[in-house]
């Protein structure tokens, strides 16, 4: 994932640093756990809500508040390393999310646990802008395109890691260790990069933090995400719902409202109603959202209803990860031939027919194939939409427009993991079928509608390369 480019140079320009490759690998490594963190805990949900006794909105906040609170803070902690300097933001947000892995595996209660996976999220959205506006002043030339082309690939590798790792943890040591196994490594990565990152020098120009616009799309997203999980209970078109969903769009005018008068805002509105960036960030919301919709119906259906072990789970949604990397590798090749718009509308499409194999058929190998093929359609979704939003704006946009694209990711984990928590509710707490079809359904219906959206939203030739 991409955000801002910071304002800060190595200590000394003049000539590479002549780590910089060692650096990449260990703020790659620092990114990956951050990446993981959003689909190693769908593997570990059904353990956890054994042992806690969640409640079924518990259980989708654990992957909510998480994606939540980084998608949230994530351009707020782009101009904190503005203000305090990259490295110190890394070491900072690495050892929040550390500490905070340590406190969530040790959870015994609903509170403490969500409570960690925020502070986990806060320390990602602090960690994750500063780790890569580290790597753009390490690199320059080509070597800069090559480094960056390593971070971007860290989104689906690490998607599909966290999915067998997940497995992995939770029917070995336990599900615990799907948040400890992050403090050894964290402590090693913050040692390392304390005494490797180069010391760095301030330029004159600083940014000012918009804590008022951070605090509103964040709350607003939050109240968003509480109206989709309770709408399973209250029912979609009830009063409760409606004033939720009302008051979310409040919030967001508000945050509109923020951007245009703030000194130094958080987000480029008139960026974001750029049809190239407005069709990126509606690609990369849709991907991440059909992606975790079946992680998160899959993983239930294996170990609730089948009760199948976590590891079995896990390897089950080995194909899931392949086809979508084998996805984005293909529309990464065709991207340049034939343009973004058929690739996106077709990866929809995709996507689309194989959420519709489990909805009619709830067999095992076809809620595996299914994901699988919806898995490929997703992946190509990622590279067409960091194409189509980043290949066309200017270079002095392109940190502000990748902070754009990088949120709205984290949003959508946030929201298909809510619509699909509360359409699967009989499912999920009962030993019925029907709230899994009806997840897929809902999922199916939503990847075709977007396909339309696409073909009518997206520039007929992405001018861009990956």
């Amino acid at each position: 994932m991409t955000n801002q480019e910071t304002h800060e140079t190595p200590a000394a320009p003049s000539a590479p640093h002549p780590q910089r490759w060692r650096l990449l690998g260990l703020l790659g490594a620092a990114q990956l756990m951050l990446i993981v963190d959003v689909t190693v805990v769908a593997i570990a949900l059904p353990h956890i809500d054994t042992e806690l006794g969640l409640s079924r909105e518990a259980l989708t906040w654990a992957v909510s508040a998480y994606t939540l609170a980084f998608g949230g803070l994530m351009l707020l902690g782009g101009r904190i390393a503005d203000l305090a300097g990259a490295k110190r933001v890394v070491l900072a947000g690495l050892l929040l999310f550390t500490a905070a892995s340590l406190a969530t595996g040790l959870a015994d209660s609903t509170g403490m646990l969500l409570g960690g996976r925020i502070a986990q999220g806060v320390g990602a959205a602090l960690m994750s802008p500063a780790a890569l506006s580290l790597v753009v002043t390490l690199f320059d030339g080509p070597e800069r395109h090559k480094a960056l082309g390593v971070w971007s690939a860290l989104g689906g590798g690490g998607a599909a890691l966290g999915l067998l790792l997940g497995g992995l943890l939770t029917a070995g040591p336990g599900w615990s260790w799907v948040f400890y196994i992050n403090v050894p490594i964290g402590v090693v990565l913050a040692v390392a990069l304390a005494v490797m990152l180069p010391r760095p020098v301030p330029a004159a120009a600083r940014a000012r933090l918009d804590v008022l616009g951070a605090l509103l799309v964040t709350a607003s997203s939050a109240v968003l995400i509480y109206a989709l999980i309770g709408a399973g209970d209250r029912g979609w078109f009830t009063l409760a719902t409606g004033g939720l969903v009302l008051a979310a769009l409040v919030g967001y005018g508000l945050f509109a409202l923020c951007q245009r008068t703030a000194k130094s805002p958080l987000m480029d509105l008139a960026l974001l109603v750029r049809r190239p960036v407005a069709t990126g960030t509606f690609l990369i919301l849709m991907a991440t959202a059909l992606m975790i919709a079946g992680f998160f119906l899959g993983t239930f259906y294996f170990q609730h209803t089948l009760e199948y072990g976590a590891l079995r789970t896990g390897l089950l949604f080995l194909p899931v990860a392949v086809a979508t990397m084998l996805g984005a590798n293909a529309t990464g090749r065709l991207l340049a031939k034939v343009g973004g718009r058929p690739l996106a509308v077709t990866g929809l499409l995709v996507a689309a027919a194989g959420l519709t194999v489990p909805a009619l058929w709830t067999h095992p190998a076809a809620v595996t194939a299914g994901v699988a093929v919806a898995g490929a359609g997703t992946g190509a979704l990622f590279v067409v939409a960091s194409a189509t939003a980043l290949g066309q704006v200017a270079p002095h946009e392109a940190g502000v427009a990748s902070g754009i694209v990088s949120t709205f990711h984290e949003f959508g984990a946030s929201i298909g993991a809510a619509v699909v928590s509360s359409v699967a509710a009989a499912s999920i707490v009962g030993d019925t079928l029907d709230g899994f079809t009806d997840g897929f359904v809902v999922a199916a219906v939503a990847a075709a509608v977007g396909a339309v959206v696409a073909g009518l939203l997206t520039p007929p030739r992405a001018r861009a390369a990956v």
